[in-house]
């Protein structure tokens, strides 16, 4: 039987185990009588906390020491970030450490713990959830969205076949009338034909009868047609008809039916905010910076430097006067170097989503690509010149390209290096482009496609089916000289930037080309080429100094 109850279950002191407990050691967690809470308190190397027993906070299941079993830990190591026990303390492994109490460092540590509790009952569970019911609320409109999808299509595919059907009966009715014609060419020739065939029946029995005929006045009046007869009436030739099918082109068909837009499937690092509750103070997300900062400097040192596009967030390839590409780290060491296949200047680079290097070389009408050290040519362009390229999210290649003559000019958009799109008009079949070379590239995350046109001042954009969404011919400004865009890139937020190259400067625009606002802090001159990262950092390349210039703005 334990010695600490009675049969009454009265408690026992923990110490003498004989006397009724009355108090209680909060720090120690030991029962104590009357007289043992003297001999307690004379150890003064704790802060003992007695209290009377029925005072007493609820039992804590204090940790056992690691290092000595039969220990608890009543203390804390704050360097060390551990409970310790008093043997821990004196064996001197923690010298000079700082050590609280453990019910401090614990209400310390529960004052933490009701924060946490607060903002995730407050904020961030309310945050999930609203997620998780706009996510269903999303989910719920697929069918209603896809369902539209498909009946434009199919209403696609039913005026396609009422036209169809139209041609064809068109060409029915075409054939039946020369059906017609054709017969009664053939009928007027059969009763020509019959009537001299009657005539001459006839003649055959004139004749006999003659013969027959004692009459020698009826024979000097006959009149011979042998002549006549001889000479055989023309023939009437009448063609057959023929009907020639021209062989069903799929790419083209696809082209004039119409194109869906690629299935966008992306994160967005700020797409979501965080509930905010009174309680609980939320600063907001500010997608561009009050103050761009220049992050660095990369010396290239060509001697003029037009192009740079991201091979990673840590590598850039550059292109400059000259016909060597460049890979430089972000450090500016030189990591590669590839001479282009004919010696000649590339026009322009950009990198494919397997991280291949594309060049547009103007002279040799090619464009080429660069796989393991090697380069190849994987199209080649006939009364064109290709110029600048980008690389599309669905893998493809959109070409700018100036005629022979310099007449005019297009984008061109290739799929497998097959020409699929061309987009040179607009709704009023007016050029969308003027017929300058200069006319850097790129696609928006919404698939729109932006061009810089340097010869026009102007920034013209236009959806993925090629059709003219909007014009931008810079930002009015008292302070600004006239707008002269060059290089062009997007952003994760569908954000355009233009590097404008007489006022030193670059345009944000938004993806419906409202003005955002400049990038003219950060000692940018004659800004060309650009391009970011996956963080959004941007890459200015500035053609006179020869530099790279690593921005954030975001």
């Amino acid at each position: 039987m334990n010695r600490r109850y009675s049969a009454q279950d009265i408690l026992l002191c923990d110490l003498c185990q004989t006397a009724a407990l009355q108090s209680y050691c909060e720090l120690c967690h030991v029962n104590l009588c009357i007289v043992c809470v003297g001999k307690h308190l004379s150890d003064s190397s704790k802060r003992h906390n007695v209290v009377p027993y029925k005072h007493r906070t609820s039992t804590l299941n204090y940790p056992k020491c690691q290092n000595h079993n039969q220990k608890i830990c009543e203390l804390y190591c704050e360097k060390c970030d551990i409970p310790v026990c008093s043997t821990c303390i004196s064996s001197g492994k923690h010298h000079s450490h700082v050590i609280a109490e453990i019910l401090q460092k614990l209400s310390s540590k529960t004052e933490d713990l009701k924060k946490d509790l607060k903002e995730l009952e407050k904020r961030i569970c309310p945050t999930y959830e609203e997620i998780i019911l706009d996510i269903k609320s999303e989910k719920a409109n697929i069918e209603e969205g896809y369902q539209e999808l498909t009946t434009a299509v199919t209403k696609q595919g039913e005026d396609w076949h009422r036209k169809i059907n139209n041609i064809v009966n068109e060409q029915k009715f075409e054939i039946n009338e020369m059906k017609v014609r054709h017969l009664d060419a053939l009928n007027k020739q059969e009763n020509k034909i019959k009537q001299i065939t009657s005539d001459v029946k006839k003649r055959i029995f004139d004749l006999k009868k003659l013969l027959e005929s004692n009459d020698v006045s009826i024979t000097f009046a006959y009149k011979s047609r042998i002549a006549e007869f001889r000479s055989l009436p023309p023939k009437v030739n009448v063609s057959l008809p023929s009907f020639s099918p021209h062989q069903i082109n799929k790419e083209r068909l696809y082209q004039m039916f119409g194109s869906l837009s690629v299935l966008s499937i992306t994160t967005e690092e700020y797409g979501y905010t965080m509930k905010a509750q009174e309680a609980v103070s939320c600063p907001l997300v500010k997608p561009l910076l009050d103050e761009p900062e220049l992050i660095t400097t990369i010396d290239i040192g060509y001697e003029r430097l037009y192009s740079v596009f991201c091979l990673s967030d840590e590598e850039i390839w550059i292109r400059g006067k000259g016909s060597i590409m460049k890979l430089y780290n972000l450090q500016g060491r030189l990591l590669k170097s590839v001479k282009t296949k004919s010696a000649n200047d590339p026009r322009d680079i950009t990198v494919t989503r397997n991280g291949d290097l594309i060049y547009t070389d103007s002279e040799a009408r090619s464009i080429n690509i660069v796989k393991n050290k090697q380069i190849q040519e994987v199209i080649r362009i006939q009364g064109w010149k290709p110029y600048y390229v980008c690389s599309t999210s669905s893998a493809d290649l959109l070409v700018t390209m100036v005629s022979d003559d310099k007449e005019q000019s297009k984008v061109v958009r290739y799929s497998g290096y097959t020409e699929i799109q061309t987009i040179q008009f607009d709704s009023e079949d007016k050029p969308l482009y003027s017929t300058g070379y200069h006319k850097y590239i790129s696609e928006n995350r919404n698939l729109d496609i932006c061009v810089a046109d340097y010869e026009a001042s102007t920034v013209v954009v236009v959806n993925q089916a090629g059709n003219l969404r909007f014009r931008y011919t810079g930002h009015p400004s008292t302070t600004k000289v006239s707008f002269v865009p060059f290089g062009i890139t997007t952003d994760s937020r569908s954000q355009i930037l233009i590097s404008d190259h007489n006022n030193h400067c670059i345009h944000i625009l938004d993806q419906d080309g409202q003005f955002l606002r400049y990038i003219d802090n950060c000692d940018l001159y004659f800004p060309l080429g650009l391009c970011v990262d996956t963080r959004d950092n941007l890459f200015v390349a500035e053609c006179f100094r020869d530099v790279v210039k690593k921005i954030k703005y975001m």
